[in-house]
């Protein structure tokens, strides 16, 4: 089974997810893409779909957004995985729920939110400054769940 990763990171983190997943998968041979660096990639050579982003402001990132529209009919078709880094949790299941349309979340096999880190050493002074006054927190913060990043992985692995 070929296995594609595809995902956009903005500080590392969703990178860091994406490849704790990859290594506990065992079905075959998969591929890591991050958005914001590849170029157009063939999705018909895959069996099996993963994408991931992470929650700025409120929203996914668009070049996730818009790889999950234009490619809605492909991944329908195939076994889909969605998963979301983000650090606000009473909002987790709305901003899932606003980051990847509906018919996916309903086909995938597996949909888990990841947690999330606050690296205030990746942040500028702005982003820092609406981190601090959001949230509350004063420096950087890993809350990443390696519970769900298992359970994602065993979904997936389980799944025919």
């Amino acid at each position: 089974m070929k296995t594609l990763i595809v995902y956009a990171s903005s500080r590392g983190t969703t990178e860091k997810v994406a490849h704790s997943i990859a290594r506990s998968l065992n079905n075959g041979h998969v591929e890591i893409i991050n958005l914001k660096k590849e170029s157009p990639f063939d999705l018909s050579v895959f069996d099996r779909v993963i994408v991931g982003g992470s929650i700025h402001a409120g929203q996914i990132q668009g070049r996730v957004r818009q790889f999950c529209e234009k490619n809605m009919l492909q991944l329908l078709e195939k076994q889909l995985g969605l998963f979301l880094c983000c650090m606000n949790e009473p909002e987790y299941q709305a901003q899932f729920e606003r980051a990847f349309p509906e018919l996916l979340r309903k086909h995938a096999t597996s949909s888990k939110i990841m947690g999330g880190e606050f690296l205030f050493d990746k942040m500028n002074f702005f982003q820092r400054l609406i981190v601090r006054k959001i949230s509350g927190i004063n420096e950087s913060v890993s809350r990443i769940d390696e519970k769900a990043m298992e359970e994602f992985a065993s979904e997936m692995n389980l799944a025919k």
